[in-house]
């Protein structure tokens, strides 16, 4: 079974989030900060990061380029998903390596197709 790591800080977007990727077959791991899922990339290599742009701490935007600068976990896809979604924040996560960048609420269909096709 393939696992996502989910980085996110709000409690119900949190939970909306790992009932979707359950649903799509995928073990959910969660973090609340980019720190927080430092420790757990320490431990395990997810096959998936779904990663909030608004984070204490770092921003999803610093952790996904620390991610993609880094040979262990360069190869490991991102998702961005946020309420940031002005055009400028899609390139400016496109220019630090993320996969996809999905809008904020987002939609279950899209979560899936997007996550399938980066997993495979």
């Amino acid at each position: 079974m393939k696992t996502v790591l989910l980085v996110e800080d709000g409690v119900t977007e949190m939970q909306v989030l790992t009932n979707y990727l359950q649903q799509a077959g995928l073990t959910v791991v969660s973090a609340q900060s980019s720190e927080e899922a430092q420790l757990k990339l320490d431990t395990q290599k997810p096959d998936l990061i779904v990663l909030d742009v608004i984070l204490p701490g770092k921003s999803g935007f610093e952790l996904c380029r620390e991610l993609k600068a880094d040979p262990s976990t360069s190869n490991i896809p991102v998702v961005i998903c946020s309420t940031k979604d002005t055009e400028a924040d899609k390139m400016w996560g496109n220019m630090l390596g993320a996969n996809a960048y999905l809008p904020k609420p987002v939609d279950l269909s899209d979560l899936i197709r997007t996550v399938q096709q980066l997993v495979r």
